[in-house]
């Protein structure tokens, strides 16, 4: 499964930004080999709709679950309709938010 993750850096040890539309990074780890690929986010920087925009990002990388500390109603909305599972309140380092969320899977 990919999981997204808003993240302040490009990388497993980045911590987890709290913001989604307006996060720095987005990192999309693989589940199943930890393998991860990170870009920036393209929405950042929206004078407004960084939400949505945001979404567009997580939905062109097959993103199955979101990672993150808050999401907006219309980016919530968006990723909803997309299938994405979201989960809000997570801090940490994006490597800890992946790990943590797939013990509580199990």
């Amino acid at each position: 499964m990919k999981i997204a993750v808003t993240a302040t850096g490009g990388s497993m040890s980045a911590k987890v930004d709290e913001r989604f539309g307006r996060c720095s990074y987005f990192v999309i780890v693989d589940s199943d080999t930890m393998k991860f690929t990170a870009f920036s986010n393209p929405a950042s920087d929206f004078s407004g709709g960084s939400g949505p925009g945001a979404a567009r990002e997580i939905v062109k990388h097959d993103a199955e679950v979101l990672l993150t500390g808050n999401v907006g109603g219309k980016a919530q909305r968006a990723l909803e309709a997309a299938g994405i599972k979201i989960v809000t309140g997570v801090s940490g380092t994006v490597s800890s938010a992946v790990e943590d969320y797939l013990k509580a899977k199990v």
